[in-house]
């Protein structure tokens, strides 16, 4: 039998779909290499040096990356592959930052190469008080996070043993029953992701991003991190509805009392011992090139750690802050670390290396998350929309496609074939949305949606008074509806995906009964809305996720002869 995988001297792999070692193989790969394409036969994963640093940092060796190479490649990989490989691995970690007894900053090596080559490298050299003859640079300790984002820029990832403060004790308990009356545990790799990312209490802990799929419960995570830390603890979250839900979670699953809990944002600004903030709040300034108004949070208090939810839309200003704040614990919680804007390093030496992951396939094989099904139905424009298309720039050809009256007809066709399910309709165009919220007479909520009024849509769908909404990007991240089987994506932000997998994770809880969900995307064939849709769902066929394609056509005779079956 042939071995499904080819690496090449680029460092580039392609690995065979149709191989009956591809699921071993893919699972393997996709720890240290990074999936480029992903069309129907042929996949393309690419090993980079930020991918070799995470893989490190979860304690893959270079040996392992290696043997699972040669084990599954239908040809000998490459002598500089294996020597990029074993370069990369050794590179995490020969460069610490630590704090001496004197209080001292310092970065050291095993290697004095290295410490020659930092020292004096133009980019470093304004974060360096002193480059001693005992083989040690003296850091400057305010550019503490700088130096960091620095270093790995010139390819020398630093792993950080500096230590934390310890910022103000607050303990408090897991409940053993929720509200709701169930036992309450934490599932296994809940509590391993909080083990590795705590190690201990050392300082080989304690910075660091955990990534689990939406529904996996990386909320209960961050409350187990901040149980075990015992220390104040700031939060920061995408919107003003994730408050509310990360207040209720704390509420339901610990003792903390809620006048411990406060919320900071645009409606309230509360500072306690638990207060959780929006990156929208932390990112406003009065006008353009002013001081960000609400930066004092960072400082308000003597937190022992910082949690960054959704650590994947982090804003770039917070980033900044971020720099300034290395002496605080740091939790980063994300279903992916994918960044369309290529942020990742600063991810990496700003929040904190990948501590943690478990693949979606594997959380799903154990009923953690709903098993999902993927599916892409491709409609046809008419001819007048067509012409329009023909003669637009490409941001204009994109819109057209996304907005294609066409995908009206698919929508009908899946409401009818799903019509006992929990529906979500997920948009980009808001003309779009609202057209489709007046033809099926569904509640449309977008980001002028009054909060209240978004509260009591969610409630109203959760407790099942309604079965389908249609929501806008406001819906893409932090919102629990657990019964949510079904999502269909009539537009999206170009080929974003991250915003893929935060909207397949709309509906991924596991349910009750039938542990199953179906996320439908809608594409206007032969235009760029295919090319981006190849893009968006790299990250989820990385997750052995596979996209059935249909055309409208035979949507349409497959959804007929199915209903055309007595039940």
């Amino acid at each position: 039998m042939s071995k499904p995988l080819i690496v090449q001297s680029d460092k580039t792999m392609l690995l065979e779909v149709d191989n009956p070692e591809y699921e071993e193989c893919r699972a393997l790969i996709s720890r240290f290499a990074e999936l480029e394409k992903s069309p129907e036969y042929i996949h393309t994963y690419r090993i980079s040096p930020l991918s070799l640093w995470n893989a490190a940092s979860s304690r893959l060796t270079s040996d392992e990356i290696v043997a699972s190479l040669e084990k599954y490649s239908r040809y000998s990989v490459p002598k500089n592959v294996i020597s990029e490989i074993k370069e990369q691995i050794s590179r995490f970690g020969k460069v610490k930052l630590i704090k001496e007894e004197t209080g001292e900053l310092i970065i050291i090596s095993s290697e004095k190469n290295f410490l020659h080559e930092i020292s004096t490298h133009r980019a470093i050299q304004p974060y360096i008080q002193e480059r001693l003859k005992n083989d040690k640079i003296i850091v400057k300790k305010e550019f503490r996070g700088h130096i960091k984002q620095a270093l790995i820029k010139i390819g020398y990832p630093v792993e950080d043993l500096a230590g934390y403060d310890e910022g103000n004790k607050y303990g408090f308990n897991l409940k053993a029953n929720l509200m709701s009356g169930k036992v309450f545990g934490m599932r296994d790799y809940q509590r391993a992701s909080v083990e590795v990312f705590h190690a201990d209490g050392s300082n080989e802990g304690g910075s660091g991003v955990v990534v689990l799929p939406c529904g996996a419960g990386k909320t209960i995570v961050g409350i187990g991190v901040m149980q075990i830390i015992g220390a104040e603890t700031l939060i920061l979250v995408t919107n003003t509805l994730s408050i509310r839900q990360w207040k209720s979670e704390i509420l339901d699953k610990t003792d903390i009392p809620e006048e411990d809990i406060g919320e900071y944002s645009g409606e309230t600004k509360e500072i306690k011992p638990i207060t959780i903030a929006t990156y929208n709040i932390l990112t406003h300034r009065k006008k353009k090139g002013s001081d960000f108004t609400h930066f004092h949070i960072f400082s308000a208090n003597n937190w022992g750690l910082i949690v960054y939810d959704e650590v994947h839309l982090l804003p770039a200003p917070v980033f900044r802050m971020t720099s300034e704040l290395q002496a605080k614990r740091r939790l980063g919680l994300t279903a992916t670390l994918v960044r369309e804007d290529g942020l990742e390093e600063d991810v990496f030496s700003l929040i904190g290396p990948k501590k943690y992951d478990v693949p979606w396939k594997e959380l799903e094989n154990k009923a953690w998350i709903a098993e999902a099904k993927c599916v892409e139905i491709r409609v046809s424009m008419d001819d007048d929309l067509r012409l329009k298309y023909s003669i637009s720039d490409d941001r204009e050809k994109f819109r057209l496609a996304s907005e294609n009256i066409e995908k009206i007809k698919a929508i009908d066709l899946i409401l009818k074939k799903h019509k006992n399910s929990h529906l979500l309709i997920i948009g980009q165009y808001i003309n779009q949305l609202e057209n489709i919220s007046e033809t099926f007479k569904i509640p449309l909520i977008t980001g002028k949606t009054p909060l209240s009024e978004r509260q009591n849509l969610y409630s109203a769908f959760r407790k099942g008074e309604i079965k389908s909404l249609v929501v806008s990007k406001v819906a893409n991240f932090s919102i629990d509806l657990p019964d949510a089987n079904i999502a269909i994506q009539v537009s999206g932000t170009f080929g974003s995906r991250q915003e893929e997998a935060q909207r397949l994770g709309r509906i991924l809880r596991p349910k009750a009964e039938d542990n199953t969900a179906i996320f439908y995307s809608l594409i206007s064939r032969d235009t760029n809305e295919e090319r981006f849709g190849q893009n968006r769902q790299l990250f989820l066929t990385e997750q052995g996720y596979e996209y059935e394609i249909y055309t409208f056509d035979q949507f349409r005779e497959f959804v007929e002869s199915e209903m055309a079956v007595p039940a």
